[in-house]
């Protein structure tokens, strides 16, 4: 592999090979850009998170086939009065209206004026001044179909009434998510670019070389979008939030290896005249280490097709392509670019041959002289300072409603809000019960199953709702004590789910029972996820420390570098909850933001690491330990700090998404890439080497 890439990168080095290589770019870049579609054409709100053989997921195919009304896409409309309790014949003249005026995608609405008193009553709030009406629109509508009928049923509102609607459930959030997502892109890209632009500059106080690997970063962004849209012709699905977390994956990895390359760069300037020559003796030894680390994250994303859980999965293809393009782009595109500028790259401080390559005095220098000195109180300080982090995560504590990671004033969050305050919590998200029996059943049996029902833990209510096949299938509604998205509730239906038998036996009744709705879903979704973890841990430890050995040629060195990392990542995890909650008064979270977490800080993080031991065990074959770390620590260490300020600052950016999954997920990574630049990288890994690697008994060291 190392040969193969020499090769590769020799070539790119030369005058010719990089003209070829910046031409070739070019021409792809600029037909993909004119022939092929884009990754947002093909972009969903969501994806199905849930297999097809979900408890949940099959109690709801369940459902749909017995009851056909129960097809459509839930829509929840909240109506408000500012002026004392809303009339009912007015409701109901404005819900006739509503259907006669034939909204587009409107599939059911309630025939409030037909139904009994009692029945009526049930959608008015206690003082009368707010109102629920269920409403379905028609199964299969994409996003932008559920917006449209949205918006044409708020303004029918609007013109018909003095009411305040806010429309939510499934279709008011798929609506609303669409507008943030559309708005939120933008605000993404031009916060990453930006960020990136001034952090170089006012780091290396060099325009050009500011300007050079976000060049880079464009012409691999253009790519991989025209490519996702190509994957998107073949039915791929690319769900909103891997599209986000994708592009600052993108910037970020070719900033970082851009740093890499003009790092060594600028050193090979200050031992050789010729421009091609020094940028063929860099990539001689900075080609594989970062190549390599675009494997390590290329493999953490491939793990991800392992996953169950729908949203993990969808990361794989995305990110995977997304790391292949800047691996490639990273030993040919790059080097090229830096090529091409040769010195003039970094004006105004031009690299001169007999240069100082690192000042015996610099900050990095210093540290790595004190480390080598005192390794085990520097590996005693920051291992106790990691500890205490991480001893944090028991103090976490997970939030499963979804609508709470939207921003306050969204109007299906707001809709949802009214009835968690007007209504009984238990209402938000009744669950549906099934159950498919054998033979018809009769008033007694049913009533003896309700009772069972009623009778399991925090069940407030269960009514029956509908019956099908001659009585043999019987539709409930449950409702929870507590909030459907609370985690008491969450154990409750867990526990019921899993004694649906034992229920069944104890009514006297043969058949089974099927729970269908946001808890059961949620029961599912705690499962898979707790799942996903522990199989996306262990495959992504054991792959990565497999390639860390081919890396290293070592057993040892993988056990310190993977060590260290996963040390990091449970620090960077406690106490990013520890200071979420004190800087942003945010307590809970998603619980897909560990393994989001995981998955990048270790994959990431590692990267620091290759580059570190890279040089270590470059230096090594002159040096003795002491003086190879020294050497490492004090030549690395500027290249990589900048480069973790900047990758930190560019996982910031997702602080300025409208979800908080993805605010407190860019935050946590932030603070990871920190902590693995600064402790891990400068002290804590240095320091395990001067503990644990011996000089071999040479005349030269004894």
């Amino acid at each position: 592999m190392k040969s193969f890439l020499q090769g590769i990168t020799d070539k790119v080095s030369t005058k010719r090979g990089m003209w070829i290589t910046i031409i070739t770019w070019l021409v792809i870049t600029l037909v993909l850009a004119v022939f092929a579609p884009g990754a947002k054409d093909y972009q969903v709100t969501s994806v199905d998170s849930l297999s097809d053989d979900a408890k949940s997921v099959i109690a709801q195919k369940k459902v749909d086939e017995y009851f056909k009304d129960s097809e459509g896409i839930p829509a929840i409309l909240v109506f408000q009065s500012d002026s004392g309790a809303i009339e009912i014949a007015d409701l109901a003249g404005l819900l006739a209206g509503m259907k006669n005026a034939q909204i587009s995608g409107v599939d059911e609405v309630i025939p409030f004026s037909s139904l009994p008193p009692q029945a009526v009553a049930s959608f008015f709030s206690e003082d009368k001044t707010t109102a629920v009406i269920p409403l379905n629109l028609e199964p299969g509508l994409d996003s932008k179909e559920i917006k449209v009928a949205k918006e044409q049923i708020e303004e029918y509102v609007k013109a018909s009434s003095d009411l305040t609607l806010y429309i939510t459930g499934p279709a008011g959030i798929a609506s609303d998510s669409l507008d943030l997502f559309s708005r939120a892109d933008v605000v993404l890209i031009l916060s990453t670019v930006g960020l990136i632009l001034i952090l170089l500059i006012v780091i290396y106080r060099s325009p050009l070389l500011a300007l050079i690997p976000l060049l880079a970063a464009i012409f691999v962004h253009e790519v991989v979008m025209k490519l996702l849209g190509l994957m998107g012709m073949g039915d791929l699905e690319i769900g909103t939030q891997t599209l986000s977390i994708m592009s600052i994956l993108l910037f970020a990895a070719v900033i970082d290896y851009s740093l890499f390359v003009f790092s060594r760069y600028q050193e090979e300037l200050k031992d050789h005249q010729d421009k091609f020559v020094a940028m063929k003796e860099a990539m001689r030894v900075t080609g594989m280490p970062v190549f390599f680390s675009g494997g390590t994250v290329l493999a953490a994303m491939l793990v991800l097709f392992f996953a169950e859980f729908g949203d993990y999965r969808n990361f794989a293809p995305t990110f995977a392509l997304a790391m292949g393009v800047i691996m490639l782009a990273s030993i040919t595109l790059v080097p090229a670019l830096f090529t091409l500028f040769g010195r003039k790259a970094f004006w105004p401080k031009v690299p001169r041959v007999g240069d100082e390559k690192v000042k015996n005095n610099s900050a990095w220098s210093k540290i790595g002289r004190f480390v080598t000195a005192k390794p085990g109180l520097s590996v005693v300080l920051v291992s106790l300072f990691l500890i205490l982090a991480a001893s944090n995560i028991f103090n976490l504590k997970y939030d499963f409603n979804t609508l709470n990671s939207f921003p306050e004033d969204m109007p299906s969050r707001q809709g949802y809000e009214i009835l968690e305050e007007k209504f009984e919590k238990g209402n938000l998200a009744p669950t549906t019960v099934l159950f498919e029996g054998t033979d018809s059943l009769t008033d007694e049996q049913q009533e003896a199953l309700t009772k069972e029902l009623q009778n399991q833990k925090l069940v407030s209510t269960v009514r029956l709702t509908g019956n099908a096949e001659d009585g043999k299938v019987l539709n409930y509604s449950l409702m929870f004590v507590e909030s459907p998205y609370s985690v008491d509730s969450i154990d409750a239906m867990e526990v019921i789910i899993n004694k649906a038998d034992q229920i069944v036996a104890d009514s006297k009744l043969e058949g089974s029972l099927y729970f269908a709705g946001e808890t059961a879903r949620l029961v599912d979704d705690r499962s898979v996820n707790n799942r996903d973890v522990i199989v996306i841990v262990i495959l992504e430890t054991i792959l990565i420390f497999a390639l860390l050995i081919v890396l290293t040629k070592s057993i040892r060195m993988p056990i310190y570098m993977m060590g260290t990392i996963l040390v990091s990542f449970l620090a960077a995890l406690g106490l990013g909850i520890f200071l979420s909650n004190l800087f942003f008064d945010i307590d809970t979270i998603s619980n897909r933001v560990p393994l989001y977490s995981f998955v990048f800080l270790v994959a990431l993080g590692i990267d620091y690491n290759i580059m570190l031991i890279s040089r270590f065990q470059e230096e090594r074959k002159k040096h003795s330990v002491k003086k190879a770390v020294q050497i490492a620590v004090a030549n690395t260490g500027g290249v990589i700090s900048s480069a973790g300020i900047i990758l930190a600052a560019t996982f910031a950016v997702l602080m300025t998404q409208p979800i908080q999954l993805l605010f407190i997920f860019g935050f946590i990574v932030a603070v990871g890439i920190l902590l693995d630049t600064f402790l891990i990288r400068g002290i804590l890994l240095p320091g395990l080497i001067m503990l644990f690697e011996k000089d071999k008994a040479t005349s030269e060291n004894r």
